[in-house]
C-alpha cells in the first residue's frame, strides 16, 4: 500500500518518524516530502523527496503545492474527472 507523507523539521518531526517506521513494519511503500535536514533517507521501502528549508509558517503551503500536483496528476492518469470528483471522503487523525 502506498503511503504519502510530509515530514517538515518542527516539533513534531519525531513523531512522523515514529509513525513512518509502523507503516515500514507493517508493509507499507513511503513516499516522503521531507524537509532536507529532517535526517531522512531514501531506502528500501521509503523514497524521500528532499523539500527546501521553509520559515515553519510557510511550510503548509510548500508542503500543499507537490501534494495538491501529485493528486492532479494521478487523478489524470487514473483518468479520473479531477473536475467532478465522486465519493470524496475526509478523515482525521487525532492524538
Amino acid at each position: 500500500m502506498p503511503v504519502i507523507a510530509i515530514a517538515p523539521k518542527n516539533d513534531w518531526l519525531e513523531k512522523v518518524k515514529s509513525n513512518l517506521q509502523e507503516v515500514r513494519a507493517r508493509g507499507g511503500k513511503l513516499y516522503v516530502f521531507a524537509d532536507a535536514a529532517s535526517g531522512l533517507d531514501t531506502g528500501p521501502g521509503i523514497t524521500v523527496l528532499d523539500m527546501p528549508h521553509v520559515d515553519e509558517t510557510l511550510a503548509p503551503i510548500a508542503y500543499t503545492v507537490p501534494l495538491q500536483l501529485l493528486a492532479y496528476h494521478v487523478a489524470v492518469a487514473k483518468g479520473t474527472d479531477v473536475d467532478q470528483p465522486r465519493n470524496l471522503a475526509k478523515s482525521v487523525t487525532v492524538e
